[in-house]
């Protein structure tokens, strides 16, 4: 059993800081969460993909495109990593963490990581301030884009493969998921498609 293990809930930023290197955990209000140790090649191609992207589109510009593993502190019982986030103001910038709430943080969904990056993630960066949030589904393919409505996120729109999409932040910033998702599909992929109807695009609507 880890040292996460054996502590009990409640746990900080300094319990988190003292825990092996080898594990990858995130704290919601104060709950250790386990990480998957070895994200799938596709996970990270896409996040390869994204980073890439976000590079061209910033360089030369104020903010800055952090991948992870960087730890995101938004308060003493909430450290996450998310797969990437754009921050635009330098203070935030600390030897060991992001302090505080970035512009921009994206999310890759893995097995098992629907609900944890729909529900619980969602709300926590929406409870401190990030103003824009994707959530991209490996397959099918498509990325949710959320935009800050007050307190609570709203759907801008729901982009699939084929599509460019436009952020709700950075009006200016494009990206075609084509150059995203250019992986090959499985088999039992290539035929879920054949016979799934394409999914209908989403109405904007606020994420409570």
């Amino acid at each position: 059993m880890s040292l996460a293990q054996k502590l009990k809930n409640g746990y900080t930023y300094a319990d988190y800081a003292s825990w092996p290197k080898d594990e990858r955990w995130e704290l919601l209000a104060g709950e250790a969460h386990a990480m998957s140790p070895a994200p799938s090649t596709r996970h990270q191609r896409i996040s390869h993909n994204l980073s890439f992207q976000l590079e061209l589109y910033f360089r030369g510009k104020p903010c800055q495109v952090f991948p992870a593993p960087t730890n995101l502190k938004l308060s003493e019982s909430d450290v996450l990593q998310p797969d990437l986030m754009v921050v635009c103001d330098p203070s935030q910038i600390q030897p060991q963490f992001i302090a505080g709430p970035p512009r921009l943080v994206v999310e890759v969904v893995s097995p098992g990581s629907e609900n944890h990056d729909h529900v619980r993630k969602l709300r926590t960066y929406a409870k401190y301030g990030v103003s824009e949030y994707w959530i991209v589904t490996p397959f099918p393919s498509r990325v949710d884009v959320f935009q800050l409505d007050g307190e609570a996120y709203r759907l801008q729109g729901a982009y699939e493969k084929t599509e460019c999409l436009v952020s709700a932040t950075f009006p200016e910033l494009s990206v075609a998921l084509t150059e995203v998702f250019d992986f090959p599909l499985e088999v039992h992929e290539q035929d879920w498609l054949k016979v799934k109807e394409p999914p209908g695009r989403y109405q904007t609507r606020r994420m409570d």
